[in-house]
């Protein structure tokens, strides 16, 4: 029979050809869409060369659910749907013109067919498209939830039922692209996406570390935009590992500083096996390694034994300072309970911490603050008295921390990776989201450009020629700061 008639027809009947096991399977599927019901593919025969020769097409509702044969009825079974409906199209390979041509027909069925508006919600009319996955991994990696994702590309189609497919389809197919993407493992995967990125860039700086049994430990990376920064910038570097990423509960460690309009400012990153001195002097030497051996005067972490030594051994030439963010925090946790109440112990450690700027001052309400409660014996405390040239102003005074005291540059980033990072994500997963926390850092630095240069500096009453010149000198955060000390 006609190709043509076919079409304009619609209904299967006896005798009709096709020129592929497709175009029928196509034809059955279009009048079951037609009909209101869905169509799935049954047995095949092939031929020694492998040629389907038979098919037949069934309702999905063909056959009956197998009856529970345990002991104890599970707690929750899905309902029946099938009903044991016989209708079925079977095509037979005719040799002599090596066509397929209906040999059995059933049309008639024994449930209720389904309604027009619920046509796109049959298994068999379900698919998504190329062009439709392709717009879903672009939503996934600008941070779209699935939900978010699934109700955009709903708009633009018009409408849920236009999408020809549904939120659970559209999960599977973003589901079975992901594996795709390791079906080198996750190990090799990484390994292809650190390819990929140096083609794009050979500035791209990465380095794996390898066990005894070479699987991968740590990791680090820094894209050419984290290089050229770092030049500018890496005078002073915050790190911290406080962030645990993906399933793996792996440790991420970031170098970070500030730019010249006291924005974050990122210059690599790691993600680590585990916190042990043997860890941090790979990620300190490989970050060297990566800056072509360039010192930064200054670098910020907190009070972690591992990192420090491990910096005294790398980072001889530089500084460590301490977080005082968490030195606060561990007075709380190792002097909580000293506290009374109305005691002065609180504000005389901070004091000690952000206020003196001589070291007998402080020395003097030291001594004062430890007889005061009674603190002589306490390790904790003079522990943290022995390394006072790492985070006390007045022994600090001397030294460049660009007005920080604290890693918190560095939760800040954290924060912002945490509102793109899941625990499930895979570790490519994780790179790309990562990468769109650096690229949105980096448009916040332009726009920060722009405005400079669109808006003249905010210059106080007093318009002496030291502030005149600072205007043209200073990015606007930086003048204001300026400005405030002068006046």
């Amino acid at each position: 029979m006609d190709c043509s008639k076919l079409a304009e027809n619609g209904t299967p009947e006896l005798g009709m050809e096709f020129n592929s096991e497709e175009d029928a399977y196509k034809f059955y599927n279009k009048y079951a869409f037609k009909m209101g019901f869905s169509v799935r593919k049954d047995y095949l025969n092939k031929d020694k060369d492998g040629v389907t020769t038979s098919r037949r097409y069934s309702c999905c509702k063909e056959g009956v659910k197998r009856k529970y044969e345990g002991d104890v009825m599970p707690k929750r079974t899905r309902a029946p749907t099938k009903t044991g409906c016989g209708a079925k199209m079977v095509i037979v390979l005719f040799r002599g013109t090596m066509k397929y041509r209906v040999h059995d027909l059933d049309l008639e069925h024994n449930h209720e067919l389904h309604i027009a508006q619920c046509a796109h919600m049959m298994p068999s009319q379900r698919k998504v498209s190329v062009a439709q996955g392709f717009q879903a991994e672009i939503s996934e990696d600008a941070g779209l939830s699935l939900k978010q994702s699934h109700e955009l590309m709903g708009t633009e189609a018009g409408g849920m039922g236009n999408m020809g497919y549904t939120w659970d389809d559209l999960k599977r197919y973003l589901r079975t692209r992901r594996g795709m993407s390791l079906k080198y493992g996750e190990a090799g995967s990484m390994l292809n996406y650190f390819q990929e990125q140096t083609l794009e860039n050979p500035s791209f700086f990465h380095a794996v570390q390898l066990d005894c049994e070479e699987q991968i430990t740590n990791i680090f990376w820094a894209d050419a935009g984290m290089l050229i920064d770092y030049n500018f910038f890496g005078d002073v570097v915050t790190f911290d590992t406080t962030y645990k990423t993906n399933k793996e509960y792996r440790p991420l460690g970031v170098f970070v500083d500030f730019n010249q309009h006291r924005q974050i400012v990122i210059f690599g990153a790691a993600l680590m096996y585990d916190e042990t001195i043997v860890s941090f002097k790979w990620v300190f030497g490989t970050f060297l390694v990566a800056m072509c051996g360039k010192h930064p005067s200054t670098i910020l972490t907190d009070q972690d034994h591992a990192m420090a030594a491990a910096l005294s051994i790398v980072m001889l030439e530089t500084f460590h300072g301490l977080c005082t963010f968490h030195i606060r925090r561990n007075f709380m946790k190792h002097l909580g309970n000293h506290y009374k109440e109305n005691s002065v112990l609180p504000y005389m450690f901070g004091a000690c911490i952000y206020e003196f700027e001589e070291v007998e001052q402080f020395n003097r309400v030291w001594e004062a603050m430890v007889k005061k409660h009674n603190l002589e014996n306490n390790e904790w405390l003079s522990g943290l008295y022995k390394i006072r040239d790492k985070w006390a102003r007045c022994m600090m005074k001397e030294r460049w921390t660009a007005g920080m005291r604290s890693t918190q540059l560095s939760k800040s980033l954290n924060a912002a990776i945490k509102n793109h990072l899941k625990l499930d994500h895979d570790l490519v997963q994780f790179f790309r989201h990562f990468n769109r926390v650096v690229d949105e850092k980096r448009h916040n630095e332009l726009i920060s450009e722009y405005e400079m240069r669109q808006k003249l500096p905010m210059v106080g009453l007093r318009q002496t020629p030291m502030l005149v010149h600072a205007s043209k000198t200073y990015s606007p955060t930086v003048f204001v700061a300026f400005q405030n000390e002068y006046v």
